[in-house]
């Protein structure tokens, strides 16, 4: 009898197994479902301000574009950014953000991106004030001044022959995608399969900034005097505001043949509404990524405003050729930065704290509409 109820325990235990899971499984089902935290909400940003470059060495910060609004603003909490090349600077009562992309177009254009994409903020509604240095057309004004743009031209998508190669009636050897010669008419569109080559901003928005701030008294030294007292025209002027686009490359260029295509490049892209003004960098880049951004419904490209300082000229002084410009250039920096920085902090500051501080207002009905 024991052998036998050994072998019938034996022969019942996959049935008794299964018939406990199975009890198991109800009482599981049963039990009240896990308690989650709640959603952290992102934080809805007013405006965000984009900076370019910052001078750190051995871990301090010297000075740049970021420095005023930290220390001015002040953006005094430090965000941590990973995917980004410098941590955020943030103001929680105004609801600011500032980002460093990095310099040049790649750098600009991944770190916009990334902060597009980045789950803790809200930036549907938020306003873009970009506020970097620049090189100046001294036929449109002097170092030291701001131009607030109605258009960003990228200077680094085209065709090229080299000046050498080309024949010999050609101004430059540079050509528009989808053209056999320099400025061939008309104009390709400026958004294409090829390329973004030109962006148009909302130009009321950017007509209400000039406005607000063409009258301010912008700082000057004698540095800055000094270095447009070879100039004349516009370009020998106490620095000032005004209106006038971006060119923008990551190929640093110099002398007069250039400076003449960057005024004919302008001007051929946006059909002559636009002016050259100031040759940067990072703007076509950061243009691109909000671009993208835009289409993924996170910002609104009518909430972007540019504006450029000139920390020098495009073109030398009389007298001297292009490579000796380089080379003066290369070895003593720009001496108009220190004074232009005082002078984007003193333009773009009051317009995004207009922007911030009437949120009201401005999250819905953007200023010029």
């Amino acid at each position: 009898m024991i052998g036998l109820w050994s072998r019938a325990r034996r022969a019942l235990a996959p049935w008794l197994a299964a018939m406990t899971l199975g009890l198991g499984g109800q009482a599981l089902a049963k039990a009240p479902p896990a308690v989650r935290p709640p959603a952290v909400r992102p934080i809805e940003i007013r405006v965000v301000v984009v900076t370019t470059w910052e001078d750190i060495q051995a871990g301090q910060d010297r000075f740049g574009e970021l420095k005023a609004w930290q220390t001015k603003w002040p953006l005094a909490t430090a965000l941590p950014f990973p995917a980004g090349v410098h941590p955020l600077q943030y103001d929680s009562k105004t609801h600011v953000l500032a980002i460093l992309t990095g310099m040049a177009t790649a750098r600009a254009t991944a770190s916009v991106m990334a902060l597009g994409m980045d789950p803790r903020f809200d930036l549907r509604h938020a306003y873009w004030i970009v506020a970097g240095t620049a090189g100046v057309d001294p036929k449109v004004a002097s170092a030291g001044s701001v131009a607030w743009a109605r258009w960003v031209v990228d200077g680094d998508l085209a065709q090229e022959i080299d000046p050498r190669d080309a024949p010999a009636d050609w101004p430059t050897g540079i050509v528009p995608y989808d053209r056999t010669a320099p400025y061939e008419p008309p104009a390709p569109p400026i958004h294409g399969p090829s390329a973004n080559v030109a962006y148009a901003l909302n130009r009321k928005l950017a007509d209400w900034a000039y406005h607000r701030t063409k009258g301010l008294a912008l700082h000057d030294d004698a540095a800055l005097a000094k270095l447009r007292a070879a100039y004349s025209g516009p370009g020998a002027q106490p620095p000032f505001v005004l209106q006038g686009e971006g060119l923008m490359s990551s190929r640093f260029w110099f002398g007069e043949h250039l400076n003449q295509w960057a005024r004919r490049w302008v001007d051929y892209w946006t059909q002559g509404q636009g002016v050259f003004a100031m040759s940067a960098e990072e703007d076509s880049g950061i243009l691109q990524a909000l671009t993208q951004l835009s289409g993924a419904g996170k910002v609104d490209l009518d909430r972007v405003l540019v504006l450029r300082g000139a920390s020098d000229y495009t073109i030398p002084p009389p007298g001297m050729t292009a490579a000796e410009f380089l080379t003066l250039e290369n070895k003593s920096g720009f001496p108009g930065t220190p004074g232009v920085l005082d002078n984007l902090y003193a333009v773009a500051a009051p317009v995004a704290r207009s922007l911030a501080e009437t949120w009201t207002v401005t999250r819905e009905t953007i200023p010029g509409d």
